[in-house]
């Protein structure tokens, strides 16, 4: 993985960090999944390590958990 990968599910905790991390990093060095609207994405988040939203995987396979949006429960519905 070349990009960074931020998990979200479209809440307003979520749209604020997904800007300061796009600001902090730049668009072309992260993929944004809005969770709430790709809900087909959740499986390869809960396989990455995330368990709450908003949610930075690394490269590296890190998760960065950013403030708290929402467990991924809660995004499953």
């Amino acid at each position: 993985m070349s990009k960074s990968i931020f998990y979200h599910a479209g809440c307003p905790v979520c749209i604020s960090a997904e800007q300061d991390i796009v600001n902090l990093i730049g668009n072309s060095n992260v993929e944004i999944v809005h969770l709430g609207e790709d809900q087909s994405e959740i499986e390869n988040a809960e396989k990455a390590g995330v368990q709450s939203v908003p949610a930075l995987l690394t490269p590296n396979g890190n998760v960065l958990h950013i403030n708290y949006g929402a467990s991924i429960a809660d995004v499953k519905g």
